[in-house]
Parts: C-alpha cells; structure tokens; sequence
C-alpha cells in the first residue's frame, strides 16, 4: 500500500511510503529536504520491518528542531502502523 505523509517542522514537504502486506517497507520518497541524505535513508529502510524503522528513528533533532527528516518518517510509519490495525 501506498501512502503520503505531509510533514511538519522540517525542510521536506512530504513522504511517500510503500509498505507490503507483511509490514516491510518497500520504496520511501522523500518530496523535498536535502535530497542526497534523503535518498541514503529510503536506500537504508528499504526491505526492513515498519515497526523497527520507526523505533530507529524516532526522536532525531535536526538543527535546533524538536524533529527532523527521519522522526518524520518515524511519525509517519506509526501512523500507517496504527491506521492498518484498525482495518
């Protein structure tokens, strides 16, 4: 499934997430935010479990900020996590 999460607080604008049926993430795109590092982290998550992603990421500051990049995607795969539990 494919989703898009519009960040807040950060230089990219919005993440796109595609998750297969058994929870592993298979493509994420960052729309905006500094496009090499943005690239390295989807090419680092890709194949790996939803749920081990966002607890890796969770809570990352970038400059000053209470979040950054990853924490976004961090807050957005436990939005997906949460919005296919309740299917």
């Amino acid at each position: 499934m494919e989703y898009t999460y519009k960040t807040q607080g950060v230089c990219a604008r919005s993440i796109h997430v595609d998750i297969g049926e058994s929870g592993e993430i298979r493509d994420v795109q960052f729309e905006g935010g500094c496009n090499g590092n943005l690239k390295g982290i989807g090419a680092l998550v890709k194949g790996k479990k939803a749920s081990e992603v966002a607890d890796m990421l969770e809570g990352i500051q970038c400059a000053g900020r209470k979040t950054s990049c990853p924490d976004q995607l961090s807050r957005a795969l436990r939005q997906i996590i949460e919005q296919n539990k309740a299917k």
